[in-house]
């Protein structure tokens, strides 16, 4: 394959559902599905862990979670484990970052030979209620973000246009000085993340009337017990119907507006000349539930949550293929290598991922897509694979979930009750555990979080000091509650 720069976008929160490319028929997002027609979109994407800072350490080491313990939003990344950027500097490659991070601090060898506007946790700590597991703390904070939702300005929005604007300057001002070696720009937009408040032009492309329902909202189907406990950690509470119709259409105009702004950063490139020497990939660091099973945010493994979408389009990539083998995160890091003519050393060709560039041209190595969760509002370690269209979810201290994707694409029927299906519940524990032994790893994470815990003052402390919604924009005071 040419070597070429790459253009890497991610948004944060952005169920892939929401998106035209992916068949919704009601969102507006042509740049992003003008992209897809000209290159490749992988329909069955993942994150690696579903909440920020475990899914962006994945990402960026292109390791699993319980490999490099990066367990939850109080345990950010901080530069220890080597990542693609530092891999990518090391052979002479300019690697710049311009958006939100999610990491310890700037200070930390992250990875970058500058980052522009970061975003990192608060206070190089992050959420530390979400260390405490056992006997879950009420997060009365949980619903604000749905019940304020609306048309509007936000500090996230206008963070975003400033992430644009530096994106822009970047392109026209440093890309031409660099080019002795592909350079890398990892543009890290914070839309369609709550809060959910879209800007006007964006909000009214969606008429409350026709934004649809949540699947199974507050329905009398029995939840599964640690999906019950997560929803009830995170004080979810049924809404009207009004006020849920609002904060649908308030995430799709967002989505809408994050879209526009990757049109301009796409139009820019072209502009300038770059797009035939550039690749493009574009994804997100996990989903957004937004009403679906009775609830908001991440954190769980229905599609709705782990799912991300995946694009990557430019030079010698397939135009308009669609590949329905499963992929994740993990699979960025060697497409970036790739993607600059980097050849793996010998550590580097034992990741577990695989380059994006080679399964959109037919490649299908043998593997297992895995996901986990051991963050906030999660009373036992969470693990998922995918086994054909099989999605199996396998809990420590519960009795496991199965969905067929292909008839039950909404994940509305349970079939791991069903005794025909023990057999192939055990095949899929078995996979599962050739890539994890799922007590040990649940057992790493809780010793990892007490020690941490203990460090802060304890577990009365952090109650008593609360937390925030969402992690400030640059210059915004975290507000505890």
């Amino acid at each position: 394959m040419k070597k070429t720069n790459v253009l890497m976008i991610m948004s944060d929160q952005h169920n892939r559902k929401v998106l035209g490319c992916y068949g919704n028929p009601l969102v507006k997002t042509p740049n992003l599905d003008r992209l897809a027609a000209r290159g490749t979109l992988f329909t069955d994407a993942y994150c690696n862990s579903p909440i920020c800072v475990p899914s962006r350490a994945s990402f960026a080491t292109g390791r699993y979670v319980h490999q490099i313990r990066y367990w939850d939003n109080a345990d950010p990344y901080d530069g220890r484990l080597p990542a693609w950027g530092h891999r990518l500097m090391a052979r002479g490659h300019r690697v710049t970052s311009i958006g939100k991070l999610h990491y310890r601090e700037t200070l930390d060898p992250n990875g970058f030979d500058e980052e522009i506007l970061p975003m990192h946790v608060v206070d190089g700590t992050g959420d530390l209620l979400g260390l405490i597991r056992d006997g879950l703390p009420r997060r009365n904070k949980g619903l604000n973000y749905v019940k304020e939702a609306g048309g509007g300005e936000s500090t996230y929005t206008r963070y975003d246009r400033e992430i644009l604007g530096e994106s822009l300057r970047w392109l026209k001002e440093e890309a031409p000085r660099h080019t002795d070696k592909p350079w890398v720009l990892f543009v890290s937009f914070v839309c369609p993340h709550p809060p959910m408040i879209a800007p006007e032009p964006f909000y009214r492309l969606y008429p409350h009337d026709r934004v649809p329902l949540p699947v199974q909202y507050w329905t009398e189907a029995s939840p599964h017990p640690a999906v019950e406990a997560f929803r009830d950690a995170a004080y979810w509470e049924r809404l009207d119907e009004a006020a849920v119709r609002k904060a649908v259409a308030a995430y799709y105009g967002l989505v809408s507006f994050l879209d526009d702004n990757i049109g301009t950063l796409l139009q820019t490139l072209a502009d300038l000349g770059l797009a035939d020497d550039t690749r493009v990939i574009y994804t997100s660091d996990h989903g957004e539930n937004l009403g679906n099973h009775s609830l908001w945010g991440k954190s769980v493994m229905y599609e709705d949550s782990a799912g991300v979408p995946m694009i990557v389009a430019g030079p010698d990539i397939p135009e308009g293929e669609v590949v329905t083998a499963p992929v994740s995160l993990v699979d960025c890091h060697p497409t970036l290598l790739d993607a600059v003519g980097a050849v793996p050393n010998e550590e580097e060709a034992m990741l577990p991922g695989h380059s994006l560039f080679s399964l959109a041209h037919g490649e299908r190595p043998p593997r297992t897509l895995f996901c986990e969760y051991h963050a906030a509002n999660s009373t036992t370690g969470t693990y998922m694979i995918r086994h054909g269209q099989y999605k199996y979810v396998h809990y420590v201290k519960y009795r496991p979930q199965l969905f067929h994707l292909g008839d039950d694409p909404d994940e509305e029927r349970d079939l791991a009750g069903g005794e025909a299906y023990g057999p192939l519940l055990a095949e899929c524990e078995a996979k599962l555990r050739a890539v994890v032994d799922p007590e040990a790893a649940d057992a790493a994470a809780r010793a990892d979080q007490a020690e941490t815990i203990a460090r802060h003052g304890g577990r009365e402390a952090i109650i008593a000091r609360g937390t925030f919604g969402y992690t400030p924009a640059p210059g915004e005071v975290p507000a505890y509650g």
